[in-house]
Order: C-alpha cells, then sequence, then structure tokens
C-alpha cells in the first residue's frame, strides 16, 4: 500500500525469481482497465499478471512489476466522455489536459518516483502499459512525466493528439488495438499512432482484425512483445 496523507493506493508487487536486493532491475507498471477497479488488491491482476508470472519469462526477463489498483470512483486518464457507447458504436472520449491528474493517477506517479530513488531499479529500464483505462492512463502519464519512461505499450487505449510532441521524439511505443473495439474507438489509437509518427517517435503498431475489447490477448501473444519491451534502454 502506498500513502500520501488520507490518500492510500493498494498495488501488488512482483519481484524477480532469486531476487538479490544488492542488484537494479527494470521496473514495469501496469495499469488495468476499469473492470480492475476496487479496493481488493486482486482484481487488477485479472488480465495482465499470468504473462509476467510465467516462470520462462520471470527467467528469461528478470525484473520488478508493479501493478497499481485504482478505487472504484476513480479512473487512470482525465477524461470525458462525448458520447455514450451504443451498441453499433464504442464511447467517445475528450482527453482532457487542462486539469490535475487523477487522484490514482497521481499517487501512481508518486509511488513511480519513490521506486526510482531506490537502487533497486535500474532508471534506464522503465516501462509502462496498461489496457483500455489502462492504456488512456499510460499516455496520460507519457506526457505528464517526459523522459522518465524507456518505452510504453498502451493496448486499446487513447490519449490526447496534441501530447506528442512532449515525449514522442525518438520515444519507442508500441501500440496495440482490435479493429472492432466496441468499447474504445481504434481510431483513438490511429490518431495517437499519427501524431507519434509525426513527432518523430519510435512507433509500432498491431492492429487486429475482428478483434474486439480484448486485444490484450493478441498483444501478449505477440512473440517480440517482451523482447521487444526488455530490449528498450533509456540514453
Amino acid at each position: 500500500m502506498y500513502t500520501d496523507g488520507p490518500d492510500t493506493l493498494a498495488y501488488r508487487i512482483l519481484y524477480p525469481q532469486d531476487y538479490d536486493a544488492r542488484k537494479s532491475y527494470p521496473l514495469v507498471v501496469f495499469l488495468h482497465g476499469a473492470d480492475g477497479r476496487g479496493k481488493d488488491n486482486q482484481k487488477q491482476l485479472t488480465h495482465s499478471a499470468a504473462l509476467f508470472m510465467k516462470d520462462a519469462n520471470r527467467k528469461k526477463y528478470p525484473a520488478i512489476v508493479v501493478f497499481p489498483q485504482c478505487s472504484l470512483n476513480d479512473f487512470w486518464a482525465r477524461t470525458r466522455i462525448v458520447k455514450a457507447m451504443t451498441d453499433s458504436t464504442p464511447f467517445a472520449f475528450e482527453y482532457l489536459t487542462d486539469m490535475p491528474m487523477n487522484k490514482g493517477l497521481g499517487l501512481v506517479s508518486q509511488l513511480l518516483d519513490s521506486l526510482a530513488l531506490t537502487k533497486n531499479i535500474n532508471n534506464k529500464q522503465i516501462y509502462i502499459g496498461g489496457i483500455s483505462m489502462g492504456g488512456m492512463g499510460t499516455f496520460e502519464l507519457l506526457w505528464r512525466k517526459p523522459g522518465f519512461f524507456a518505452a510504453a505499450f498502451p493496448i486499446c487505449g487513447g490519449g490526447n493528439t496534441n501530447t506528442a510532441a512532449l515525449y514522442g521524439k525518438g520515444f519507442p511505443i508500441w501500440i496495440f488495438h482490435g479493429d472492432k473495439d466496441p468499447v474504445v474507438d481504434v481510431n483513438d489509437s490511429r490518431k495517437m499512432v499519427i501524431a507519434l509518427k509525426n513527432a518523430e517517435g519510435d512507433v509500432k503498431y498491431s492492429e487486429y482484425p475482428e478483434v474486439k475489447h480484448d486485444s490484450w490477448k493478441d498483444a501478449f501473444a505477440e512473440p517480440q512483445f517482451l523482447p521487444w519491451l526488455f530490449s528498450q534502454n533509456k540514453e
């Protein structure tokens, strides 16, 4: 549990196999989707933990992985719903930049700052990613904390295209989305891809035909996903 005065952030942390407190490790922060919200410190693991907990992955890519949990009445990213989801159309979101971070994301940011100060974290290998609401939170943290991360992997999320220039130049990012997503419009990712390429970002984009709002399954099945992620080092 991370606390800041009266505010608390529940999170789970996965240490490498054969963890050695004298060494420094890459840090991966994973932001869950809306269905992971709560206070049980468990639901946030549903769609992501299995990948990082596989023995083969832990052996090949020793890292510290943090899974924070957003509270039920909060949302990682600063958004406004312009149009509600219907049977035939996804939500239309506006991604806001003129307000401070929501409480949960602000606590994640503080937690990251505190972890980065410890000797156990390799500050050249701090990675951020997430799904749906967590993909939106990923895009927001990138512009809120430019230069902090070594790479990012937002999945079925979206962001404000005007922020791409704040962090995009040369930045490694792999964006994923299903083209039949009924919840978060695939165009939200497409627009970010264009904006980041215009900002000279190092952009990879995987769009999955006929895939709905579960493109993380395809993303995590990409054979190059973890090799790509852990090969990124911040200069």
